[in-house]
């Protein structure tokens, strides 16, 4: 959908899962989306960060990435990227973006 513009459709991929959950590494990224690499996934990590558009820290031996806040189009990026997550089909939307992303709390059967 929104590919043309970020040139390929790894870097909408890696960029619609960033606004969906605010923050990623490389392996769980690769890992939602069929057909994409670990090895795209970590190009275009690296090309935004480069670009001043992500930011990351070691948490461990992993990676996270998350949005610069001081990235001057932020605000216009992100809202882009919400239209488009919200004009996506809803099957693709629920097998890409529908993770739990936080765990259960103690004791709470599965």
């Amino acid at each position: 959908m929104l590919e043309g513009i970020f040139g390929n459709a790894s870097a909408e991929r890696v960029l619609f899962y960033l606004e969906q959950y605010g923050e990623g590494y490389a392996t769980g990224i690769a890992k939602v989306f069929d057909g994409t690499s670990l090895h795209m996934v970590q190009r275009q990590l690296e090309r935004f960060e480069r670009a001043g558009l992500l930011v990351s820290t070691l948490k461990g031996r992993t990676r996270l990435y998350t949005w610069n806040p001081r990235y001057p189009f932020l605000t216009e990026l992100r809202a882009l990227l919400a239209k488009g997550l919200a004009a996506l089909p809803a099957a693709e939307r629920k097998r890409h973006f529908s993770d739990r992303r936080r765990p259960r709390r103690a004791g709470k059967p599965g």
